[in-house]
């Protein structure tokens, strides 16, 4: 099983993009929940592990994550509301988001008991790691499942608007990734954090992957091949929301547990998960795909 820890949210994006006073549709979100339900249409046995409202939004999320086979025991409950983000399409299709997330229910998760002995994956990020009092239990659960040698995947996924003290969350990310098998990130979150790839993988990572939007991405490994690239997929951008969250959950579905990989491998991984994103940034809001519209479950890796 592969576990997903943080925020579930609901996403307000506009029905026609660059309309500023249009009218916003509710979409189902937040990064580590795009990930989970990723996770299961991909057919991976997935869990969600976060807290989540009793509102009605709440219950909306609940269903979406069922809808996809995910397992919602490790789901804690709470009266506070959900987490609103709203976000701005620009012509690109690149999205931007500003958040409501004041006393909302995600942001007092709690860590819980050691997960289950079957968990072979836990990936956590974005806001989850950022709001307190939730994001040090959230640290809490990484530290104390990597030292069990459970496979983690970190995906810091920057909201700069979130973040009071930039130099205290660089430094904070850093302290994270003794703790972290995977680092995937975007070309502007690297930019954000600054360092760079070397740094990253002296401190503790087996592998970092970052994404470059349509232009595909790039691994470097501190075993095995050092560096492997696939080109993006071709496809008409409708907006980039969830894109990264479905690169997450691809890369965790093929590559956990199974580190070190070739460069065959690598290029195999990589261009599975190019694919998954395309097909998400062709459709409103974060809609990954199934299993069946990449032609396999997984891909074979050499």
């Amino acid at each position: 099983m592969i576990v997903v820890a943080g925020e579930a949210l609901i996403d307000l994006v506009p029905e026609r993009p660059g309309d500023r006073l249009g009218p916003l549709s509710p979409r189902l979100g937040g990064g580590p929940y795009n990930t989970a339900v990723a996770l299961g249409r991909l057919g991976a046995e997935a869990a969600f592990c976060s807290r989540v409202s009793t509102d009605g939004f709440g219950e909306a999320l609940l269903d979406g994550l069922r809808a996809a086979g995910v397992d919602t025991s490790l789901v804690q409950r709470g009266p506070e509301p959900t987490t609103l983000a709203v976000a701005t399409v620009g012509p690109d299709g690149a999205a931007g988001y500003g958040f409501y997330a004041s006393g909302t229910a995600d942001r007092l998760f709690e860590l819980p008991p050691e997960l289950p002995s079957g968990v072979r994956a836990l990936a956590l990020g974005t806001c989850s790691l950022v709001l307190e009092p939730g994001a040090s239990a959230y640290e809490a659960l990484l530290r104390r499942e990597s030292g069990r040698g459970v496979f983690t995947l970190l995906d810091p996924n920057i909201r700069p608007g979130l973040i009071p003290d930039a130099d205290a969350y660089r430094a904070r990310f850093r302290s994270w990734l003794p703790y972290v098998s995977l680092l995937k990130l975007s070309e502007e979150d690297a930019a954000w954090l600054g360092g760079g790839v070397e740094s990253w993988l002296a401190a503790g990572p087996e592998a970092v992957v970052l994404t470059r939007g349509a232009a595909g991405m790039t691994v470097w490994t501190r075993s095995g091949p050092r560096e492997v690239s696939v080109p993006g997929e071709r496809v008409e951008v409708v907006d980039t929301i969830g894109a990264g969250d479905t690169v997450n959950a691809a890369l965790l579905h093929v590559v956990a547990g199974r580190l070190p990989l070739s460069a065959a491998g690598w290029g195999s991984a990589l261009s599975f998960a190019a694919r998954a994103a395309a097909l998400t940034c062709g459709k409103r809001g974060a809609e990954p795909p199934y299993a069946a519209a990449l032609g396999s479950p997984t891909p074979p890796l050499p």
